[in-house]
């Protein structure tokens, strides 16, 4: 996998294992880098160490480092994204990459995969979007951050993990986007599942609004439900976030 754990030749990489990730974003476009700039500092977790408007630009940022993850448009005025890509691979270094180009024809796409990019946003996208590969990239990152081996059922995980997030639940008349962001937040943030009283609590609201959003995101593949059996034989019902991509059930 590329980038990801360690510190490929010729990249340093921040410190520590809850460092925010540095991203570097790439696109000729001034107005759309500063734009995509804007989205990634406001995903918890990731901050924007540099902008570039050319591959050469984008070469040099990455050789003077710390770069983790570029975002990176196929169209540069001094060549394409996959040329820069495959110019940093052949010299060692192993900078994660996600492509967000207008580029959608599947020959640039099939490179992109060949040449170890691991997500691939089409433009024109939503902060929602961007902030799914996101999340689905850290979620990648702390998956491997113990290093080691792993059975199937991990290796399954790791590769959900950067698989497409599902899209955003559409709520129902009468229920608050705010309200299930909470419940999102909570969900991601915990070590395994909860109950609803769990998430409740955490989330600052009553239980029955919790489970009434529970539902809902279970509903849009957000959410695992699963059963727990106690000594009195009822089950207790526990929710967890789905990785991005990974589908519930």
């Amino acid at each position: 996998m590329t980038g990801v754990p360690g510190t490929p030749a010729g990249t340093r990489r921040a410190d520590g294992p809850d460092a925010a990730i540095g991203v570097l974003v790439v696109d000729d476009d001034t107005h759309v880098a500063r734009i995509n700039a804007a989205y990634v500092a406001k995903v918890p977790g990731f901050r924007v160490v540099g902008e570039a408007h050319s591959a050469a630009r984008a070469r040099a940022l990455i050789e003077d480092g710390p770069v983790d993850l570029v975002l990176l448009d196929h169209y540069l005025p001094d060549g394409t994204g996959l040329d820069l890509v495959r110019d940093l691979r052949q010299s060692g270094h192993h900078t994660d990459v996600i492509m967000v180009t207008a580029a959608r024809d599947l020959a640039t796409v099939q490179s992109a995969m060949r040449l170890g990019a691991l997500q691939y946003l089409v433009k024109p996208f939503t902060f929602a979007g961007l902030r799914a590969k996101l999340e689905g990239y850290a979620e990648l990152r702390r998956s491997l951050a113990g290093g080691g081996e792993a059975e199937q059922a991990e290796v399954d995980r790791i590769f959900g993990a950067l698989a497409t997030a599902a899209g955003p639940v559409e709520l129902p008349k009468g229920h608050s986007p705010t309200t299930a962001e909470l419940v999102r937040q909570v969900l991601m943030a915990a070590d395994g599942s909860l109950s609803a009283q769990e998430i409740a609590d955490r989330a600052g609201l009553s239980r029955q609004t919790a489970q009434r959003y529970l539902k809902l995101l279970e509903r849009g593949g957000r959410v695992r439900l699963s059963l727990r059996y106690g000594e009195t034989g009822r089950p207790e019902h526990r929710y967890a976030w789905l990785p991005a991509g990974r589908p519930g059930g």
